[in-house]
């Protein structure tokens, strides 16, 4: 007589479509091959943040492979994701992609690209090896209700009823509180989102008539805080963007929600801390050329455009000669271009490229399996947590690593 044993398949829902749903849903075929794996994505696209991230190039990741100087690109979450990077980071990201044929690039300032330039690369990728791996994918399937049972969770999706085993959620960031209350609903606790990736609104200031303009080496302070950042500025038809202002929306999301969006800022265009130093550079320029029109000599490198707002700004004649400059003027120009200030009144934020501040309390998580510590096999990956970083390639790379970690579907408490 033999015995017959019933095996029974481990089945894994994802819910979210996303980079962290499909890094997740990766990660859970190569940890559990045997697993059943459903992506269920809500809307009709998949993978729509990769597609336009970047300006439609995918910063993939950073070329920053300390874990500890990675961890500081993240204004929320930087403790615990420490731990997961040790498990998952930028090399391992690279080496993945490149096991599937995808190579990338790194450009001048960190940010890793597809050699492509093209996000449709990765989304491509991304589908192959669903394909491979017989994942499989719902879409227009958003999850109403999520019911924990004795053992794994039944999935209310439209009006059908599925059981799974283990749950990861990757549902990404929502600009509404309300986003997370069917999370709240299972016990956990909500950080309340606000936008974290923003540009400044600069209605009264005619500096937007400079749009299109880009300082590379500007240095952003936001008056009465401790907020500064070094880096390109853009001036735009609104205000400013750039690097160095969408890092300062991040680091300062709830000091500048605080603040109803209302603020002055303070530019120093140089990056050049001492005044004397300008002063030496002025007293050069004088010296060496006097009877040169001061429109045609710019000492300090800023494009024309903005040398000539600066001068007309402190109201000095663009067609006079530098040895007509009055100490008057020379100190307006200094200050000018060292202390520039400017009031913003609101901000901008990407519509599908959001990025929020906000989520799940990361108290109630283990980063070391991303388990929730509230519902044994439930995961968590990506921006439905209360994590998120600065531009530059990071929010992927939290996506990734997470993704990575939680389709492992280790349990501490097994």
């Amino acid at each position: 007589m033999f015995e017959i044993i019933y095996f029974s398949l481990m089945k894994v829902a994802i819910i979210g479509g996303g980079a962290a749903g499909f890094f997740a849903a990766f990660s859970a075929k190569e940890h559990h091959p045997n697993a059943e794996v459903s992506i269920f994505e809500k809307t009709d696209k998949l993978l729509s943040k990769v597609k336009i991230s970047g300006g439609g190039r995918c910063n993939v990741t950073h070329a920053c492979y300390q874990v500890n100087s990675l961890s500081k690109y993240y204004p929320r979450g930087a403790k615990p994701l420490k731990k997961a990077f040790d498990q998952f980071q930028p090399k391992d990201t690279i080496a993945w992609f490149s096991k599937r044929g995808v190579v990338l690039k790194t450009e001048a300032d960190g940010r890793m690209f597809p050699i492509s330039d093209d996000s449709q690369t990765i989304i491509d990728c991304f589908l192959h090896e669903a394909r491979i791996q017989k994942v499989s994918i719902f879409k227009k399937n958003g999850v109403r209700q999520l019911i924990k049972e004795n053992r794994g969770y039944t999935l209310c999706v439209q009006d059908s009823e599925y059981f799974f085993d283990k749950v990861i959620i990757a549902t990404g960031g929502s600009p509404k509180i309300e986003g997370f209350q069917w999370l709240k609903n299972m016990g956990h606790s909500i950080v309340p989102p606000l936008p974290s990736l923003f540009t400044f609104n600069m209605p009264t200031e005619p500096i937007r008539e400079l749009m299109g303009l880009v300082v590379k080496g500007a240095t952003v302070r936001i008056q009465g805080t401790k907020l500064e950042y070094k880096g390109p500025v853009l001036m735009t038809h609104w205000g400013m963007s750039g690097p160095a202002i969408l890092k300062l929306s991040a680091w300062g999301a709830r000091q500048l929600h605080e603040k109803n969006y209302q603020f002055q800022i303070q530019i120093n265009w140089l990056s050049i801390k001492s005044e004397a130093d300008v002063h030496e550079i002025l007293k050069t320029i004088i010296d060496q050329h006097p009877k040169k029109k001061i429109s045609n000599t710019n000492p300090f490198g800023l494009p024309n455009r903005m040398w000539m707002y600066q001068l007309h700004k402190v109201q000095i004649d663009a067609n006079g000669l530098w040895l007509d400059l009055s100490k008057k003027h020379k100190n307006k120009l200094i200050n000018a271009l060292l202390n520039d200030v400017y009031t913003v009144s609101g901000k901008t934020t990407f519509k599908e490229e959001f990025v929020t501040c906000g989520g799940v309390s990361l108290s109630e998580i283990s980063f070391k399996t991303m388990e929730s510590q509230i519902c044994k096999d439930l995961y968590f990956a990506g921006e439905v947590l209360d994590v998120d970083g600065i531009t530059g390639g990071f929010n992927f790379q939290a996506a990734w690593t997470t993704g990575f970690i939680a389709g492992k579907l280790e349990s501490l408490s097994e």
